[in-house]
């Protein structure tokens, strides 16, 4: 099932817009090439997270 804005893996939701929007993304392909959500979310988790420190984003929510 694809993700969205409103529907992602709870394991994203302590992350900032930017980065969650980047793995949703991310995992979305990898689903569509065949891989299984767990590693879907995974991979794409890894490399939203590095996409958001190269483009200088926080990477997690700030506590409350």
């Amino acid at each position: 099932m694809p993700w969205n804005k409103e529907n992602y893996p709870d394991s994203l939701k302590n992350f900032t817009a930017p980065v969650r929007n980047k793995a949703v993304e991310i995992a979305n392909a990898l689903l569509e090439d065949g891989y299984d959500e767990g590693r879907a979310i995974a991979i794409a988790t890894a490399q939203a997270k590095e996409w958001g420190e190269n483009h200088d984003k926080q990477i997690r929510k700030k506590d409350h």
